[in-house]
């Protein structure tokens, strides 16, 4: 997705730089990730709510993927709408078996259904978020190739709820290309809600321009407007957050975003409505920049897409474990 509205920090001039690329996490504190040093001839490696208009993101969408992506993954992301009425338990997931998370609530919310730009209309009607209204949702964005964000995020999200399962945690998402768009922003955080969950992740990839690299993880602001209050989620969805980055870290290699996040990798956003409307733990995560060539190279891979996922579920996993657990 890309970025719109309050939090949106603009790309910072780039800087020649010598010397291989070298990351090094020090530190995983309160506030956020500390002790990174990127040097590299290039900078290392949507929201819910995604690009400005989803009618001007809809051709892109419609694109043939690109025959980078990895076809081989356990789940493509091609599955195509079964049912219009779909609701929310259509995305539960099956019996979750034993182990130390068993008991524990996850939901993993998909960005962009892959069926949206079919339906503009739908997707631009207007819905409250507390602190204003904004769009049902947007198509999401693509590749240069066509290899589109709704494609990558149902694929990260299948290969996290397979290892989570694993963990005995019950998993369920908010859709799972089994309705022909959406679910709005608004009914996405309600399935977070109404689940109960222990901790909800939303799944993106940016569509910045062109040089701008990374990873970020966005955070809840303390909001209180309207429907919206969300003082009482800010400081463990700051904790998950945080947990999801360092461990992200460790299992892609990527370094956080060059351009958003003053080189933590977190973000904090009052104007994103699935984060807005949550009442349960709750975090975005943009995976990289689809738009960058060499982001695009990672997200396509059906290798890092496994490693993302990885990343993501241990920070998960270390959060629903407790404080004492290591990050």
């Amino acid at each position: 997705m890309s970025y719109t509205g309050p939090g949106f920090e603009p790309p910072r001039p780039r800087r020649s730089r010598r010397g291989p690329l070298t990351v090094a996490l020090a530190a995983l504190v309160s506030g956020g990730l500390l002790g990174w040093a990127v040097y590299a001839t290039v900078g290392g490696p949507e929201d819910d709510e995604g690009p400005g208009s989803a009618s001007a993101s809809a051709s892109a969408a419609s694109r043939t993927p690109s025959s980078s992506a990895d076809s081989t993954s356990p789940s493509a992301g091609d599955g195509k709408p079964s049912d219009p009425a779909a609701t929310p338990s259509s995305s539960a997931s099956a019996p979750a078996a034993s182990g130390p998370l068993k008991g524990k609530v996850v939901v993993i919310d998909p960005g962009h259904n892959p069926g949206n730009f079919r339906h503009v209309t739908e997707i631009n009607r207007q819905v409250d978020i507390g602190t204003n209204s904004k769009a049902c949702d947007t198509t999401g964005t693509t590749t240069n190739d066509g290899y589109a964000e709704a494609k990558f995020t149902l694929d990260v999200a299948h290969r996290m709820r397979t290892l989570l399962q694993r963990q005995g945690a019950t998993v369920k998402l908010t859709q799972d290309a089994d309705r022909p768009f959406g679910p709005c922003v608004d009914e996405r955080a309600r399935i977070g809600n109404q689940a109960k969950a222990d901790a909800v992740v939303s799944i993106h990839a940016d569509g910045s321009g062109t040089g701008n690299r990374g990873f970020h993880v966005i955070l809840p602001g303390a909001v209180n407007a309207g429907a919206a209050d969300t003082r009482a989620i800010v400081g463990p969805s700051r904790d998950l957050g945080e947990r999801i980055a360092g461990n992200f870290v460790r299992a892609t290699g990527s370094a956080p975003s060059n351009y958003t996040g003053g080189g933590t990798g977190l973000v904090t956003r009052e104007d994103l409505g699935g984060l807005n409307l949550s009442t349960v733990p709750k975090v975005f995560i943009e995976c990289g920049n689809m738009r960058d060539s060499k982001d695009a190279a990672l997200l396509t891979s059906g290798a890092w897409r496994q490693k993302a996922a990885q990343g993501i579920s241990d920070g998960i996993v270390s959060f629903l474990r407790g404080p004492g657990s290591a990050r």
